[in-house]
Formats: structure tokens, C-alpha cells, sequence
């Protein structure tokens, strides 16, 4: 076995052809793309702590554990439209840019999420309920499908080659701080209004804080494209691209699926322990475990937000440490960690004490943080310009779909079919093990220029630097 390297010509640069990038500019599209994620994690933290109101609003007719299957299904059926909308919107970003691309996509998933804030509730209007909240999730999914590949593009693509781990990292920022945000307004409606209103009416107010989400985002995207220095980054980019096409992109990606597959086994790890912890656990904790060991739902709230708040915090001193010694020994140091520490975080969670169960969820997000700092910058060094849209988006969405999406739905299921509670540990050793295949054919993104790009650098100074040093990495 060997690991996969990009299949390049040989080329000496020169000064002239290192892109030297504006840091203000590369900090404006940063904050840029970070506001998408931010306006779809919202509405991920939101459904997830409102899970059991969703749950007696939308599916009231259907037993608990079947209502709760089917609130998790109707969450988990918006990532099987995922890549479709990979598929739509990678290759149009390709073709028109990844910024007018991301400004589409900002739209779509703030109407979708405060079109769910205006839904009549299943006493009303029947059936039409919980299919509208489907129609809402599927816009939803098909809009996210083109939302992180190309936001993760986007950053690659300007960020200096020596500060793509940092600078990517930010966009998982953007990721934990809508969630935080989500879990936050969640849990204040909650505990301010009360259960029966927030039953009646109360629970559509965190949905419709999704509209202005989604206006200030387009607006700071907006912002960013009439900026002088990135509108001429952002056409030469266009040059190159239509300078370079042939009309054989399929046949390109044709011949990178074992990149493709070391991708896809990259987003499994990362997003089964992602979706293990922001979607399952809340219920997990609060409804799943026996009566003596759950504790209530404000107590399991606000242990989820403090673990979200370490990990928001964490995260760009982890994709700063990945530019230094690299990203494989942090990934394979998460997916190790997987392996060994699943179950007993899952026993620690079972215990039943707040501490204990603050402590099993802490093990769990450091763990999902190796993944999240890392993959921005890992994940589009495998695909080339010329396919990186499409390659990265379809991948990326399709991994998604199948295994880690579900992750919810199929946890739940399990739990509810054999009564061992252990299952969520399960999960996640089999994610480590993919992860621990995945990374062994990575090859190491660390410092090195994008696939089928120029170099970068911040400065002048760096890009003779990198000049000099282009023959180490040959």
C-alpha cells in the first residue's frame, strides 16, 4: 500500500508566479464563508434542542419511540438530497466562481429554516405538517449540499499555503459558533416561556432569528466581492479556470476516485462524531437513558453548550498546531482516540452524574476538534482546481448522506431494537477505524501548494522563501 500523491508535471515556479494574498482580504473571506456555516449549524443546534417539542408538534399521532425516530428521520432525510445538491452546485462554482455560488446557497437555507418557523403544527392542519417540515428540510439539504465544499474551497483556495491549517479552521469556528448560538436561543425560549407556550407559539421564535442570520450574511459576502483586491483574485481565478477548461471534467473525476474514497473516509470520521455529539446525544441524554441515570433537559443543555464553547475556543489553537507538525498526527491522534476512548465516554455519559456526563461529552468533543480544525485545509488538497467544486462536494456530500447524517436515526434505531445503550460507543470505534484507513493514503497537505495551483504566500518575503524551499517538497 502506498499513499496517494497528486499526479503533477514537474514545474519550477518563480517569484512571479507565487500568489502573494492580501491578509485583510483573505480575513474578510474568511468571515465571509464562516457565515454560512454559522446559518446552518443554527438551525442543526436549534431542531436538535428543540428535538422533543418538534417531536409532539410535527408527529404527535405516533408512539414516543417512534416519534422520536421519525423527528431524527425527518432531520437525517435532508442529507439524502445532499448530494444532489453537491452535484448541482459544485460544478456551477467551478464554472461561475465559489462566491456567487455561497451567496445562492446563504439564501436557500435561511428561507428554508424560517419557512419551518411558519408552519402550521400537525393538530391543525394533519399530515401536511410533518410533510411541509420535510419540503423545509429538503431545501435545507439540497442548499448545505453546495454550502461547505465550496466554503471550504473558497478558504483553501486564497489561504497562504504555510496558513492553511489556521485559516481553515476558522470556518469550523463559524460551524460550533452557529450551533452555539442554535443551543443557546433554544434553551433561553425554553426555560423563559415554559413548556405549554412554548408549545403553542414559542417555538418558532428560534427559527425565524435564521432570516436575519441569513441577511447578514449575503450582505458581508456582498461586501467582500466589491472589495478591490479580492474582485481581481477573483477574476484572474475565472481566467484561469475558463482558460483551462477541455470539457473532460467527468473524465477527470473518473480517474480520482481513490482520492475520492480516502475523502469520503475522512468526512465519515469527522461527521459521525460530529452529528454523534451535536444531534444524538441531547435526547441521548435527556430522554434515551433510563430515568435514574438522564438528568433534565436545561441540565443536559447546558453541559452541551459549555462542551461546545470548549471546543469553539479550541479549535483555532488546533489548526494552528496542524501547520507546524502537520495534519495526519492530529487526525490520526482523533481517530485513535475514537477507538479507545468511545466506550468509556459512553459509560461515563450512562453514569448519570452531571459531572460524569460533562466529562464523557468533553472526551467527545476534543475528539471531534482534531477532525474539525484539520479538514478544512485537508480535504480540498485532494481534489485539483479544475475539479475541486464538483470532486469535494459530491464526495464530501455522498459520505455524508450514507453514514454520517444517519448517524442520528440509525443510533437511535439500534438503541431502540436491541435496549444496549452502548451503541453510540459502537458507532463511533467503527468511525475511528475508517478514519485510521483514510489518513494511512493521505498524502500530507501540510505547507504544500494547492492541487493544480500556484503557490501562496502571505508576503513578499514568504514567497521568496517559498521559492527556495519548492525543491523539498518535489
Amino acid at each position: 500500500m502506498t499513499v496517494l500523491t497528486p499526479r503533477e508535471r514537474p514545474r519550477r515556479w518563480t517569484l512571479d508566479d507565487v500568489v502573494v494574498t492580501d491578509p485583510p482580504v483573505i480575513r474578510k473571506a474568511i468571515g465571509a464563508a464562516a457565515i454560512g456555516n454559522i446559518t446552518e449549524w443554527y438551525d442543526f443546534g436549534v431542531y436538535a434542542y428543540l428535538e422533543p417539542t418538534i417531536k409532539d408538534i410535527f408527529f404527535s399521532g405516533l408512539s414516543d419511540s417512534l416519534g422520536t425516530i421519525a423527528t431524527f428521520g425527518t432531520f437525517a432525510v435532508a442529507f439524502l438530497v445532499r448530494p444532489f445538491g453537491g452535484m448541482f452546485f459544485g460544478p456551477l462554482a467551478d464554472r461561475i466562481g465559489r462566491n456567487k455560488v455561497l451567496a445562492i446557497t446563504m439564501i436557500m437555507m435561511a428561507l428554508g429554516t424560517f419557512a419551518i418557523g411558519c408552519l402550521p403544527t400537525q393538530a391543525a392542519v394533519g399530515f401536511w405538517a410533518p410533510a411541509l417540515l420535510l419540503l423545509c428540510r429538503l431545501v435545507q439539504g439540497f442548499s448545505t449540499g453546495g454550502e461547505y465544499g465550496n466554503a471550504m474551497t473558497f478558504i483553501a483556495e486564497y489561504a497562504p499555503d504555510k496558513r492553511r491549517g489556521f485559516l481553515g479552521s476558522w470556518l469550523e469556528f463559524g460551524t460550533f459558533s452557529g450551533y452555539l448560538g442554535g443551543a443557546i436561543v433554544a434553551t433561553i425560549v425554553q426555560d423563559v416561556v415554559g413548556d405549554p407556550a412554548l408549545h403553542d407559539w414559542a417555538w418558532r421564535i428560534p427559527f425565524f432569528v435564521a432570516l436575519p442570520l441569513g441577511v447578514a450574511g449575503v450582505y458581508l459576502r456582498s461586501r467582500l466581492a466589491d472589495t478591490p483586491a479580492y474582485a481581481a483574485l477573483e477574476k484572474e481565478s475565472e481566467e484561469k479556470e475558463k482558460a483551462n477548461k477541455t470539457g473532460d471534467e467527468a473524465k477527470i473525476l473518473a480517474g480520482l476516485w481513490p482520492f475520492v474514497l480516502v475523502c469520503m473516509g475522512l468526512v465519515i470520521v469527522w461527521n459521525v462524531t460530529n452529528y454523534m455529539l451535536t444531534s444524538y446525544m441531547p435526547t441521548y441524554i435527556s430522554e434515551t437513558l433510563p430515568a435514574g441515570d438522564k438528568v433534565t433537559t436545561l441540565t443536559s443543555s447546558v453541559l452541551q453548550i459549555i462542551v461546545m464553547a470548549v471546543a469553539l475556543l479550541t479549535i483555532p489553537f488546533i489548526g494552528l498546531l496542524s501547520d507546524r507538525i502537520g495534519r495526519k498526527p492530529i487526525i490520526v491522534g482523533g481517530s485513535v482516540g475514537l477507538i479507545v476512548l468511545a466506550l468509556p465516554m459512553v459509560l461515563l455519559i450512562r453514569a448519570g452524574s452531571a459531572v460524569s456526563i460533562f466529562c464523557g461529552l468533553l472526551i467527545m468533543g476534543l475528539a471531534l476538534i482534531t477532525f474539525s480544525a484539520t479538514m478544512p485545509s485537508t480535504l480540498p488538497s485532494l481534489f485539483p482546481t479544475k475539479v475541486r467544486g464538483a470532486g469535494l462536494s459530491v464526495a464530501f456530500n455522498v459520505a455524508i448522506s450514507l453514514f454520517a447524517g444517519t448517524t442520528s436515526v440509525v443510533v437511535g434505531a439500534l438503541v431502540s431494537a436491541t435496549g444496549d445503550l452502548n451503541w453510540p460507543a459502537y458507532y463511533l470505534i467503527a468511525a475511528g477505524v475508517v478514519g485510521l484507513v483514510a489518513v494511512y493514503f493521505l498524502h500530507e497537505p501540510n505547507g504544500r501548494r494547492m492541487w493544480g495551483s500556484a503557490p501562496a504566500a502571505e508576503s513578499t518575503q514568504a514567497a521568496r522563501e517559498l521559492v527556495a524551499e519548492q525543491d523539498e517538497h518535489a
